[in-house]
Parts: structure tokens; sequence; C-alpha cells
């Protein structure tokens, strides 16, 4: 018997209809489209409206999308991962939400918080349940509605986050596709840089916690970029040459979708030209959780069979890493 992978064999995403634009948020804070696009990268955001509205709901909408392209029926999956940092509450997971909503009742699931890395993290984690024989299909959903934990007043955050959601599925392989090789990492000391103050057992909500704007992500911004250019990069760098990878033999870069600058940085140490890096931060803003598989998602009908595919993310945490996958249809 042919040793088993985890292949993606259908991807799917969501995002809500409400655009913010840059122009928009020249009227909320002192920003205009220049300082946003030279900066950033970023034109529009997408934002989640309504009251009651979860990052569920956006979850939710993508599985579903994930399961009729892939024609299969929500109590055949195993097991759904869902990675975000804004689930609708503390606790259940807000896999479990989702999982109740597609109709999964046959579906174990949990949550994980990697921030802007959760949804390699979460990738990872699933394929070993693939690749140990024990699940068929398993759902991984990175998703956020960044949109709830941003100050507007803070033109350092704000312009950068929008909210959104991509899922894909993943099943047994033995033609020596999918998931080739992951490298993950993570260095806590990076917490005082990047951020949520209050909301969880250190800190609990309190009138103080709230008028002091400390259940807002907090981000220095120098310090994050810094990190995050060298960590992308190194670990980008680092599965190539593990696996004797060159820029000739990868067809996509798979980037975390936070900033043009440090997505341009990980491609030039790659050796990638523009035309093999996966980019819609200019449509999204940095959606956490969800910017892999959205990128995924938009690129789908370019992505061929055998493709050798680089995904690499860096996150608050701090959280970072890279995985290696050979495309499966």
């Amino acid at each position: 018997m042919n040793k088993i992978s985890a292949a993606i064999t259908a991807v799917a995403g969501y995002v809500p209809d409400y655009i913010l634009t840059n122009q928009e948020l020249e009227k909320m804070v002192d920003t205009n489209d220049e300082w946003i696009t030279s900066r950033t990268g970023i034109k529009e955001r997408r934002i989640l409206k309504g009251e009651g509205q979860g990052v569920s709901v956006m979850g939710i909408a993508a599985v579903n999308r994930l399961l009729e392209k892939r024609g299969i029926k929500a109590d055949e999956i195993d097991l759904l991962i869902c990675a975000t940092v804004t689930g609708d509450m503390i606790f259940p997971a807000t896999a479990n939400i989702i999982c109740d909503k597609v109709g999964a009742t046959n579906a174990w699931s949990y949550d994980i918080n990697a921030a802007c890395s959760g949804f390699l993290y979460a990738l990872a984690t699933g394929s070993k349940f693939i690749e140990a024989g024990t699940h068929k299909k398993v759902v991984i959903v990175g998703a956020d509605k960044m949109s709830a934990i941003i100050d507007y007043t803070d033109r350092q955050t704000c312009v950068i986050f929008g909210d959104g959601a991509g899922a894909v599925l993943l099943e047994p392989n033995e033609e020596g596709l999918g998931i080739q090789d992951s490298i993950l990492k993570s260095d806590g000391s990076g917490c005082k840089h990047l951020h949520q103050k209050a909301g969880g057992s250190a800190y609990p909500p309190t009138m103080e916690t709230v008028t002091a704007k400390q259940h807002f992500v907090y981000q220095e911004g120098q310090s994050v970029f810094k990190f995050a250019v060298v960590g992308m990069a190194d670990v980008a760098e680092e599965i190539m040459k593990r696996n004797n990878l060159t820029g000739d033999d990868i067809a996509w870069l798979v980037p975390h979708q936070a900033n043009k600058r440090i997505i341009d940085a990980t491609a030039k140490r790659c050796g990638l030209p523009d035309e093999k890096v996966m980019l819609n931060i200019h449509r999204y803003g940095n959606t956490t959780s969800g910017t892999l598989p959205l990128c995924l998602w938009d690129y789908e009908s370019q992505l061929k069979k055998g493709d050798n595919i680089l995904l690499a993310a860096f996150g608050g945490g701090f959280t970072w890493g890279s995985i290696w996958i050979k495309w499966a249809y």
C-alpha cells in the first residue's frame, strides 16, 4: 500500500458584501489613500455588519460552499478545525457552532488560536489525522472578524484588517500529492508587540478595561514588521532548502496577506517573480486566519495538478511557519 498523504480536494471562501475603502477611512481617521497603499498595499477590505453576526457566519458560508463544490454531505465530515482569534464566544468553540449549523453531525471539532498563522497550524494538524488513516474527510476553516476587535480611531491598525473566511477539504491521497512538509514556529516573547490585552482570564472585562480600549488589537507596527519580514522569509527559504527546491520548482507562493512589503521580501528570498505570488491584500486587507485559504480560493482556477505550492505566514504570538503542498487537482 502506498503512503497516505493529506491532499486538498476542494477550496471555498466567503467575504462580506460591505466594502470599506481607503476613501471612507480618510473620513474616519487622519490618513489617506496614498499613505495606506504605499505602506500596506491595501485598497479596500470587507466588513461583516449586523447585530449578532459572529465569525461563524462567514465560516458556515465557506463550509457550505465547500460541500456543494465537492458534492458531499455535511455528515460525511469526520473532523472540522477552525483557526480563528475572533470566535463567536470564549466558549464553545466556533468550530462546534459551524458543525451544528452546516449539519456536520458526525464530526468532532475544535478551534486553533495562532493568530495569522492559525490556518497553517490547523492545516498541519488536520493532515495528521488523514495520514494516520483514522479520518477520511477533514475540513480546515480559517476565519476572522477582525472588525470586532479593531479601534477605528487608531490609524495604525484600522487600515490593515478586514473580515473573511476560507475553507479547504483534506482527503487521503496515494499519488504522492498533498501536504509534503511543514515547519511551524512560535516565540511567546513577541506578545508585548502584538496582542489583545483584555477579555481573557488575566484581564477579565470590566468598565476599566473597556474604557482603556484594552479589548482592541494593540500592535507596535515597526517591531512586528521587522520580525515578520525575517521570520516569514526565513521559514519559507528553510522549507525550500530542506526539500532541495528552487524558485524554478515552485509554481505559487501563498503568503499571508499582512503587508505588501513583507510579501515582496519573502518572494525575493525564495527567488520568485511577482507572477508566482498570490496577492489579494488590495481587495481584502489582512483577514488574519482567512488570508491563505482566501488566496487559494481566488487563484483556484490557475492551479494545476502537481503544482508545488508554498504557504507562508507570520502572526501575533509570535507564530510563523511554512507548508509545502503538491496540488492534487
